[in-house]
């Protein structure tokens, strides 16, 4: 019979398979989760394949355990048959039958002996298997919690280069305000160059007079505003005037008015 693997060495093989590979991923990865969930996904197939082995053992050792109970019914069947030839006063017969009994109980002994160690090995191997899932079962708990606090860092790491504008959009928002920034002054610059330089009489005017045009044309404007201004000043003084020679008329009426009833108080006293 095949020799059948140990519980220990299901174990140090499942370590080193799990280590190695997770190292691998680990080394091209940036997401630990993956490997985490590769690790666990590897423990529960190697889980499988202890109890696949425990379902092999278990079968062979009945397989031998049937075999065991032919053997038995031929030693029980040999005995019979040695008993008869004996009674029969034939003893070169019963000394075959006993001679075929000796050599299934021979057999009947190594099968114990295979059984048995088929025994101790199905044994070993669900001591290791209840150690292997408490493993497992630890690594799960512990997988879980390096996902949660791999997210809680990867969130905290994005709301921190939000909040400093080094990642992502918020980076690009940033350079955007800036750019627009920067176009706004520029424009603002030109706008206060043109403005200066037509001040400084550098450019031509919006309606395309050259620099004389334009001076000969402010001379006419101020010649009318000045015009204008005498006019109102005219208008202004002759109203002063009829206003002056009112009241002096009306001063005089108010003079004569009074003198006559002066005259007429004299003559009732007289």
């Amino acid at each position: 019979m095949e020799d059948e693997p140990t519980g220990m060495g299901l174990l140090s093989r499942l370590s080193y398979a799990i280590r190695s590979k997770l190292n691998a991923l680990v080394g091209r990865t940036e997401n630990p989760q993956e490997a985490l969930d590769y690790s666990y996904e590897r423990m529960q197939d190697e889980r499988q394949n202890v109890r696949e082995s425990l379902a092999d053992l278990t079968a062979q050792k009945k397989r031998l355990e049937a075999q065991r109970s032919r053997l038995n019914e031929n030693v029980e069947k040999h005995a019979r048959q040695a008993e008869e030839a004996m009674r029969q006063d034939r003893e070169d017969l019963a000394r075959r039958a006993l001679e075929k009994k000796q050599a299934k109980v021979q057999q009947m002994k190594e099968l114990d002996e295979q059984i048995a160690e088929l025994e101790r090995t199905q044994a070993d191997v669900e001591e290791k298997k209840e150690q292997l899932d408490q493993r497992i079962e630890e690594f799960r708990t512990k997988k879980e919690t390096m996902k949660a606090r791999h997210e809680a860092a990867e969130a905290q790491s994005r709301v921190n280069e939000a909040l400093t504008g080094v990642g992502g959009e918020m980076g690009e928002v940033n350079r955007a305000v800036e750019r627009a920034t920067e176009r706004t002054e520029e424009m603002e610059a030109r706008a206060a160059a043109l403005d200066e330089l037509e001040d400084r009489g550098a450019l031509e005017s919006t309606t395309g007079e050259d620099e004389i045009t334009t001076e000969l044309r402010a001379e006419r404007n101020e010649s009318e505003v000045d015009a204008e201004l005498e006019t109102l000043r005219e208008e202004v003084q002759g109203d002063r005037d009829v206003s002056e020679a009112e009241k002096s008329a009306e001063a005089e009426v108010s003079e004569a008015s009074v003198e006559e009833e002066l005259e007429s108080l004299r003559e009732e006293e007289s």
